[in-house]
């Protein structure tokens, strides 16, 4: 495993990880504001590991598992198929250090398939701290023939786009409520499709809520500004972790990641350069160096930062494919001859991989939807439309639409069944269903995809469909003048049930406050 740097084993069943990268100068030294949230403790005593633990990596033997200092001191793992930790299994961890933002993270081996597994973490210096206590659940190895036959019910959410437009938290409204009406739905799994940070948005004292009071944020020097330096992305990775309820429920299910526009800058391209004067670095593709290494120092992951695009398995029943859509796509403005998404080579991967998958469902984890149109102005002031997504026009498949055109034309063509994408990005809930006797483009399968986010953000109105591929509305939260928040609870997640012995798939939109909103049931194709 690669992407945590300076890792090493310990025997055959633990991998240790650490890392050696330049700390750049704080936010603090940087003349920031100074904190409203609670500072970390003064380095006298012991260490505390105050942000929680997080578990990702997980596979039928395996899984990470992440914790930060707030200090330099020694990481410690046990874990244990019992509550309890009768007889654990004791993990010695690499040290936390400023090179990582004073984060640790091991690499689980050995561990037992189809098993709720106890882990807890804790630091150790001039004395120990409190332990730090987290659960995940492994899914079905692909090796025993009885799961295979007869596997075990898949439960997992999606969402995305947190602590945007100036949401934060607010104690007493709840901190960060989705979270908990998450964590009340106990899925073996989250992934996060993407807007996990906001690096572009601040996060002011108070927002101004329609009924006259106001939405009282904490506030930290990170968020008190845009994100340009690694300390600012690092800063605004940590800044939810502040919230109970994101703790909460990161400890008990683990998660992926997949990253888009917002943990950079809004619809960013590599390549592009800004005129605002608001940065004092105009170059996108550094500051995105920055969001990246943050990014996965902050995410429970050690996936390779040169490829992010992967795919997991979870049982017999389900492979998920991590989608990249921002390292390898072509300017959204000007227009090159030949323009891409995911580029040649992630879509080569994602072909070959789909095809592959003896999976019953293959589930495609992307940052934008395929059929709404997303845009702003072209900076030149134009007039043109510069498309962030793959929906550009009606009519059939150019620009990004050509690698979705390929793309279905290989699943068809190689009878690949059962592929469902899950996406986030446009701040509503949505079902759609996608055929070709509607569509503009015809060489394809009828499949289904949905939306659901934010998790802590504005919820806005509808986008318009792109016809190419034949999109269908089958149920929305939004209208085309729709606006919500957290403080009224119009935030969207959604929730994936695979039933063990039907192999059926049923998909729930849920708003906020834990209301389930529709229900698509999906039979698996032969």
């Amino acid at each position: 495993m690669r992407g945590f740097r300076g890792y090493h084993k310990l025997g055959r069943r633990n991998l240790v990880v650490g890392a050696s990268t330049a700390l750049l100068s704080s936010a603090c030294a940087r003349g920031r504001l100074p904190a409203t949230a609670a500072a970390p403790r003064p380095a006298s005593g012991g260490p505390e590991p105050r942000w929680g633990v997080q578990s990702g990596d997980v596979s039928a033997s395996g899984a990470v598992v992440w914790c930060r200092s707030d200090r330099p001191a020694r990481m410690m793992v046990e874990w244990s198929d019992s509550a309890a930790f009768t007889a654990p299994r004791r993990v010695l961890g690499p040290w936390a250090v400023p090179d990582t933002d004073l984060i640790a993270k091991v690499a689980l081996e050995g561990l037992p398939s189809s098993t709720r597994i106890h882990y807890r973490v804790r630091f150790e210096a001039e004395r120990a701290s409190d332990w730090q206590v987290g659960a995940l659940s492994t899914p079905d190895a692909l090796s025993d023939s009885s799961r295979r036959t007869n596997p075990s019910d898949v439960v997992f959410a999606w969402s995305g786009d947190t602590n945007g437009q100036g949401w934060g938290i607010d104690t007493s409204r709840g901190g960060m409520p989705a979270f908990t009406a998450l964590l009340d739905r106990a899925p073996d799994f989250f992934v996060s499709c993407g807007d996990a940070i906001y690096a572009d948005n601040p996060i002011p004292a108070e927002i101004a809520l329609p009924d006259g009071g106001a939405w009282k944020n904490l506030v930290t020097p990170a968020k008190s500004h845009i994100a340009e330096t690694l300390d600012d992305f690092r800063g605004a990775h940590l800044y939810p972790r502040h919230s109970a309820e994101v703790r909460a429920l990161s400890a008990q299910v683990p998660t992926f990641a997949i990253w888009d526009d917002h943990e950079v800058r809004n619809n960013w391209f590599p390549g592009e350069v800004v005129d605002d004067p608001a940065r004092t670095e105009p170059r996108m593709s550094v500051i995105a160096e920055h969001a990246k290494r943050a990014m996965l120092e902050h995410w429970p992951t050690l996936v390779d930062p040169s490829r992010m695009y992967r795919s997991v398995r979870w049982g017999p029943m389900l492979e998920v494919f991590f989608l990249d859509g921002r390292s390898f796509r072509t300017p959204n403005h000007p227009v090159p001859p030949d323009e891409a998404f995911l580029g040649k080579a992630q879509l080569a991967w994602l072909e070959h991989a789909l095809a592959a998958s003896t999976a019953t469902w293959k589930v495609i984890a992307c940052d934008m939807p395929v059929g709404l149109v997303v845009s702003e102005p072209a900076p030149d002031r134009s007039g043109i439309e510069a498309f962030d997504g793959f929906a550009n026009t009606n009519g059939p498949p150019s620009g990004r639409e050509t690698e979705l055109a390929s793309l279905l034309s290989s699943l068809r063509r190689r009878a690949v069944r059962n592929v469902v994408w899950l996406t986030a990005d446009v701040h509503y809930a949505a079902a759609h269903r996608y055929d070709p006797s509607r569509a503009a483009f015809r060489d394809m399968d009828p499949f289904w995809e949905f939306v659901a986010g934010p998790m802590h953000a504005t919820s806005f109105p509808r986008k318009r469909f792109d016809d190419t591929f034949g999109p269908e509305l089958a149920f929305a939260t939004a209208g085309w003048d729709t606006f919500g928040s957290p403080a009224t609870g119009q935030q969207y997640f959604g929730i994936v049930r695979i039933d063990g012995a039907s192999r059926v798939m049923t998909v729930t939109l849920v708003d906020g406050r834990g209301r389930d909103l529709h229900v698509t049931v999906l039979r698996p194709s032969p």
